[in-house]
């Protein structure tokens, strides 16, 4: 089974991880305190809800975005923040940019999804200006820490297993200062960055975390019709409330640095 997610769908991925990229963005960027009247790259812009974020906090003099996937780009194009920001199909190891054209160069919840990691990290130094910030975040798949968490575990108790996250080995604070010192990045930090979100009952979350381009999806869709049930019987019980909605904790691991001069 190809466990890489496609992100061919920008309605489903916005029902999937928006209320999550908004919720984890807004704790980023408050941790980064980014000063104002900046250019700014989005690396793996995703439908545009990180790069929402920056427009609506950090008053940016410019704000591009890039993804390898057109139907995000698509979607991106077709929503408010598709008049403010401009968007480009592109992929993270070969950004369409002259070198040091970014004050802010960030990647919200993609490097571990990025086939060469270290080249897209390089490349991203190259955009930014010498004195310029590099940053992102990344959940924590390697500590079973992400909003997929509650269903991976689930299929883990009933003995099932499920798919391996891509690029989990990238997903630490460890890991990514790793890559980020291996770029020639300067003044590094990291930090841990949980984040809490909630459904107002199970089928609003099913709904939302059974996306067709997710492998984990797929897993659950091939197991018997039984062990499907003991899976939302488990969710619900590490998971669920006494009213009945869903509600759980996942972690982002952030990292930022600078470009040196």
């Amino acid at each position: 089974m190809d466990n890489t997610p496609t992100f061919d769908d920008g309605t489903a991925y916005e029902r999937f991880m928006g209320r999550w990229s908004r919720a984890v963005g807004e704790a980023f960027l408050e941790w980064i305190r980014p000063s104002t009247g900046g250019r700014w790259l989005d690396v793996g812009c995703g439908g545009g809800a990180f790069t929402e974020l920056v427009l609506a906090r950090c008053s940016p003099a410019a704000a591009c975005a890039v993804d390898p996937a057109k139907a995000q780009i698509d979607y991106a194009h077709a929503q408010p923040v598709g008049k403010r920001a401009e968007f480009r199909v592109a992929d993270a190891e070969k950004l369409p940019f002259p070198d040091a054209s970014f004050d802010i160069v960030a990647s919200a919840l993609v490097i571990n999804f990025i086939p060469d990691r270290p080249t897209a990290l390089l490349e991203m130094r190259r955009v930014a200006r010498a004195g310029g910030l590099v940053a992102g975040y990344v959940w924590d798949f390697a500590g079973e820490r992400s909003v997929m968490s509650p269903m991976r575990l689930a299929m883990q108790r009933i003995g099932a297993q499920p798919p391996p996250s891509v690029g989990a080995e990238d997903s630490t604070l460890e890991r990514l200062d790793i890559l980020f010192r291996q770029a020639g990045l300067a003044n590094i930090a990291t930090k841990p960055i949980d984040i809490r979100v909630t459904y107002p009952d199970f089928d609003d979350f099913w709904r939302a975390q059974t996306p067709s381009f997710n492998p984990l999806t797929r897993a659950i869709a091939e197991l018997p019709h039984a062990d499907r049930a003991r899976i939302v019987d488990s969710v619900k019980e590490a998971v669920g409330t006494f009213d009945g909605s869903i509600a759980y904790s996942a972690r982002a691991n952030a990292i930022m640095a600078r470009v040196p001069n």
